[in-house]
Order: structure tokens, then sequence, then C-alpha cells
């Protein structure tokens, strides 16, 4: 994938879905979701036009290859955004179990029969509770740099764990929001209105930072289905710019990097104690809806929301498979599963959930997509990154398997693609990454 980093030339303007009339500022200054960055560099991708009308792809709910309905540039896939200080670290959101000033969680599952003594509900089986001193100051800070996040994941050692000058930033110490007053305009005459005032909050980055993306296309040039072209790398060949988030403010975009390793922490694949006890921490926000009841193929209900679809709502059972996935057939039907459909014997025991983000937006008018008027998206309510959900093994082959179907880059060191995305939705806009650790119960006991 395709390294890339923005730097704003002015203030970024990011809306939520909340009002922003009188003194609703509609929370304008918060760090972009993925769902913004992507849908830049889709702008960015057309407006250069690199492709034709024929070469358009083919949305998930076309039927056949007559229907009109296509998407250009449908192969793109991003992963952030991402702070990038002006040495070239790259941040990441802060995994909720640290409540203190190093890299030692202070937030742990307790032993013993919570389902028996408590309201927690199924399938959770273990409360979190607070290890450090309590205190209503939060003390850790809500940007990790890679380094940290991977000493976090696999060091135990105290002197390991310990933070270093320069490795965790809140984001007043890289960013500043600044508030104006705006004036409503009417779009038939763009002059203002003589109505409307509203207070907006805007996003300024300190000098040098960035904002880091990864980012690539896979689009078929010809007939053959083999011969595919990175669009992305093509677009930036050159240092150029994108419109990012609202009122049309622009970034300068330059390539770091192409197809080299990425900046993202790894996660752990083995070593996971003698209790086999592996935690998951989402990197991004993930999405897992609501889903009624299927009969073919027979698919239960589930409530989604905090708990993943892949993950049985009775018991906690993962409902992942490990193996290699089989190749995707052309003959008009397409192959699912994998060719080695190991269950993984691996239950969620307990999880450290934060109170969801709103992921909305505003669709333009497009004819070829089945909007002909345009309008409000769905709205979705996802779990914030650094969310954690711990899990239990059976054995460590087993713990094994589950992590490598959880880490974003699988079980390899050196990736240079992202492997898994673990979000139900928008899993190709960098929903859903997340890296794996292990555990210990508090106090350090067997359950």
């Amino acid at each position: 994938m395709n390294t890339l980093l923005l730097q704003p030339t002015d203030v970024l303007f990011f809306r939520d879905g909340r009002p922003m009339d009188g003194s609703l500022a509609g929370h304008g200054a918060a760090w972009p979701l993925p769902t913004v960055i992507d849908g830049a560099l889709h702008s960015a991708l057309h407006r250069a036009m690199l492709l034709g009308h024929d070469h358009a792809q083919r949305s998930p709910t076309q039927p056949t290859a007559g229907d009109a309905r296509s998407r250009t540039y449908g192969s793109l896939v991003t992963a952030g955004p991402f702070p990038v200080n002006p040495a070239g670290q790259w941040f990441f959101p802060r995994p909720l179990d640290l409540g203190g000033a190093t890299l030692a969680p202070t937030l742990r599952p307790q032993a013993g029969d919570w389902l028996g003594t408590s309201s927690l509900r199924p399938p959770l089986k273990h409360a979190i509770v607070n290890a450090g001193k309590a205190s209503k100051d939060l003390v850790a800070k809500a940007w990790l740099s890679a380094d940290a996040y991977e000493r976090y994941l696999t060091s135990s050692a105290p002197n390991e764990l310990a933070l270093r000058a320069g490795e965790a930033y809140d984001d007043a110490e890289f960013s500043d929001t600044e508030a104006t007053i705006g004036i409503g305009i009417d779009p038939r005459t763009q002059t203002q209105d003589g109505d409307r005032f509203y207070s907006a909050r805007y996003l300024r980055l300190r000098d040098s930072w960035r904002m880091g993306i990864l980012a690539k296309t896979s689009e078929k040039l010809t007939g053959d289905r083999h011969i595919r072209e990175d669009l992305v790398a093509k677009l930036f060949q050159r240092p150029g710019h994108i419109v990012a988030g609202g009122q049309q403010r622009v970034c300068s975009a330059r390539i770091e990097s192409a197809n080299s390793q990425l900046h993202l922490p790894r996660g752990l694949t083995s070593d996971f104690g003698s209790q086999h006890l592996v935690k998951w921490v989402l990197l991004s926000p993930a999405i897992w809806p609501r889903m009624e009841k299927r009969s073919d193929p027979e698919i239960p209900a589930h409530s989604g929301g905090w708990l993943p679809n892949w993950i049985r709502e009775t018991d906690g059972k993962v409902m992942l498979r490990s193996g290699e996935r089989r190749a995707r057939s052309y003959d008009g039907k397409h192959a699912r599963g994998f060719s080695s459909s190991d269950e993984i014997d691996a239950h969620l025991v307990a999880a450290l959930v934060p109170k969801p983000v709103v992921v909305t937006g505003w669709a333009l008018p497009h004819e070829e997509a089945g909007r002909p008027e345009g309008g409000a998206k769905s709205t979705h309510l996802a779990v914030q990154a650094g969310a954690v959900y711990y899990f239990k093994c059976t054995t460590a082959a087993e713990a094994g398997k589950l992590a490598t179907v959880l880490n974003w880059n699988g079980s390899e060191t050196n990736p240079i693609t992202i492997k898994n995305r673990r979000s139900t939705l928008l899993g190709e806009k960098g929903f859903g990454l997340g890296v794996c650790g292990t555990w210990n119960f508090y106090p350090d006991s067997a359950s």
C-alpha cells in the first residue's frame, strides 16, 4: 500500500451529524473518521479522470453486467488517518486499559464467577476492575507511538513499559481548535440568506505535523483481470493536493513510500501465557450492525452494536475460521469460505468498550449509483478505536490461530498490505483494524 502524508494548508472542518445552529458548533474540530479521508481520495481520483467511464466497477448490489449501476474506482482501499510527528513517527489511539503514565495496563478482568453475582450479561464472564490508584484524573495520553504500542503489546518487563519522551501525546499538544462565526448562504444566489448564523470549530494542526494514511487501488485497465494498476501511486507520483472534509479545505499530499513496510504496530501471534489469554485492541473504529435471522444460508439473529458479528451471542464463541481463503471464481459464481475450514476454539470473556462514535454523512446526487436526489447516508454507531476485547483459548495453537485472523497483519512480520479488517461494514475504508496482545487476570490467578 502507498503511504501518504497530508499537510493541511489551512484549518480543517470535520463536522459530524449533530446540529450546527446558534450555540451548537457541530464538533467540526474532531479528528477525522476514516470515511472522510476515503471520500477525499475518491474525489481526487474522479477529478483527475484517470479512468474512462468504460472502466467503472460494478457495485455490490449489481446483479448482472447489464445493470447500469456502477462505481468508478471501486477498488480503492484505505486506512487512517493517524497523526504523524515532524520526525516521521506515527501515533495511534490509546488502548482503553491504559490509565496511568506507563504502558502497564491498569484496567484488567477480575477472576471469579461474575455472571452469578452481578448483572453482567452473557457472553461476558468477567468484569473489568481498576488495578491502579483511585483517581478522577486520567493520566494516560490519547495517542501512542507505534514503538510504544508494540512494547505495550509484547513486553512485560517493567523497564520496557516506561514511556519515553515523545512517545505519547494529547490532541492539544499537536493541534488547536479555532472557533468562528459564520453566516447562512442561499444555495441559489450564493449570497447571505439574511436569516441563519452559526458557530463552528476548526482543526488546525501544529507546524510539521501530518496526517498519515494508507491507500491503493487495483483497477483493471484491460479485459485481462490479471493486469491491474495502482492509480493512487499514479495520482501522487508528484506532490499534489486533495480536498478533505467540509467547506472545501485543502491539504497537500505526497507519497512517502510505496510497497514498503507499513507503519502500523504489529501484534502478537504467540506467547500468550499458560492460560492462552488473547486481547484484541482496535486501532480504528469498527461497525457491527444488527442482523436479522436468515434461513438461506442459515444465519442466526445478532444484536451487533458493541459485540462483533463474528462472536456468538449466547456463549461468546468465536465464529471466525482459520486457513487460506479460496480463490474467487470468475464463472459467474463466487467461492466462499476457506480452503481449510478450521474452527478456532476461543471465547470472548470480557470487554472494555467506550461510548459509540456516530458515523454518517451526506451523499451528492448520482444517477449511476442510484441516488438521483442525494441525501443523508445511513447513520451507524461505531465502536471507538482503543476498545479492548479479551478472549480465552483452549491451547497455545488455538490462541495463535485467533491472533492470526484478528491482527491486521495476520501472522506476517513485514507486511506491505493489510490482511484483516474485522469490521462488518466499511472495512475497505479502514474500519476494523486491530492488534493482539496478552493479558492476565486481576489478581494474577486462573479463572
